[in-house]
């Protein structure tokens, strides 16, 4: 079986992890953790730089620092990950979707300004596969209502957007860390920020708001999202290693993109748009409707075939459990609605070969016919 992602671990992270045992410095309080929070905000053009345990933490906390909560709205893209919706749901706000961009991916910001009303708070962007969101009409907009920006970046680890890092637009910005991302800690994520008020908070939020003089004294009510030293120690030598991973995500999906060229009844992700080239966080297709057999069936196929798959998101008005709640009663975005239904990702790792991405687009030709 060819896995749908395998990282990159040949780099410094057994020599940083070494020392981490040998110096006995383990824990959330060990030095890497600063020193991996500084270099990583500094790389994307920020401030500060808060590590926490994983990519959700670091939206939850980004959701509670902006104080988002009860009635207020937070406009955001149906086609996502379920932790973007979360902490808003469980603050008691309420999250007002838009649709799909059918060649990007990303959300269609025609859609937004429609959608502000007198209680949207926060716009959150999330930039989905590979290609950013046109995020400066966006911010333009933000700046029109007085409207806070959560930027979700976690799939754009070295991305550029006109030529500036993804993660440098939010009020607040967040990325993970998870080993299919452009850098891993196992688990793992970051929030990054210009403003020191929300950068405090949210290191109060991520260490149970302990008080500097009154440990045990607690005036805020917050979680334990500590980032530990070892996965810190991991993340510094991804970081290091983070030109040459994009540099071989780049050649991996120019290398699909040519033997796949042409294939009937196959949608190819965008190489290029006027402010970024696609950084193939992983490599989406989208099968045409007429092809007569949906993404789950495709999957079902390729598994057969030895090549490991995974479906595209479900979008969040189709969330069971957010529908439950009695969210997004009647409403359908028919471009997310599609992609879910007819997408899915091949193989698309750091660790893939040529070889592997030759075996991977034979399958998924002969699949097809």
């Amino acid at each position: 079986m060819i896995a749908v992602n395998e990282p990159l671990l040949d780099g410094n992270e057994k020599k940083y992890l070494i020392e981490c045992i040998e110096s006995g410095w383990i824990s959330s309080e060990g030095p890497f953790v600063k020193e991996f929070e500084e270099k990583f905000a500094a790389r994307v053009g920020r401030k500060h730089g808060v590590a926490v345990c994983n990519g959700t933490a670091a939206l939850d906390a980004a959701v509670e620092a902006l104080g988002i909560g009860v009635g207020d709205e937070v406009i955001m893209p149906s086609f996502t990950i379920i932790s973007c919706v979360q902490q808003i749901v469980r603050s008691g706000a309420i999250p007002v979707l838009v649709d799909s961009h059918p060649v990007t991916w990303n959300m269609d910001i025609t859609q937004i300004e429609a959608k502000i009303t007198r209680r949207t708070k926060a716009i959150m962007v999330v930039h989905i596969y590979g290609l950013p969101v046109d995020i400066d009409p966006v911010l333009e907009v933000a700046r029109q209502y007085g409207i806070k920006v959560i930027e979700d970046a976690a799939q754009m680890i070295g991305q550029t957007y006109n030529g500036k890092p993804c993660g440098t637009f939010g009020d607040i910005s967040t990325f993970s860390f998870y080993p299919n991302k452009h850098i891993t800690t196992g688990e793992g994520g970051m929030i990054v920020t210009n403003d020191d008020h929300l950068a405090g908070i949210c290191r109060d939020l991520r260490n149970l708001c302990f008080q500097p003089t009154k440990r045990f004294v607690h005036e805020g009510l917050g979680w334990n999202l500590r980032l530990t030293n070892l996965q810190a120690a991991l993340g510094l030598a991804q970081l290091e290693r983070l030109d040459e991973f994009v540099a071989r995500k780049r050649r991996m999906g120019e290398r699909y993109n040519e033997l796949l060229a042409g294939v009937e009844g196959l949608q190819l992700p965008q190489d290029r748009v006027g402010y970024a080239e696609n950084i193939y966080w992983v490599y989406g297709l989208v099968l045409a409707d007429n092809v007569g057999f949906s993404a789950e069936e495709a999957m079902r196929r390729l598994a057969a075939e030895g090549v490991g798959c995974r479906p595209f998101f479900c979008p969040m008005h189709q969330q069971p459990v957010l529908k439950r709640r009695g969210l997004f009663a009647g409403e359908s975005y028919p471009v997310a609605e599609r992609m879910y239904r007819q997408g899915f990702y091949v193989p698309s790792g750091l660790a893939i070969s040529e070889v592997q991405i030759a075996d991977v687009s034979n399958a998924v030709k002969r699949i097809l016919q």
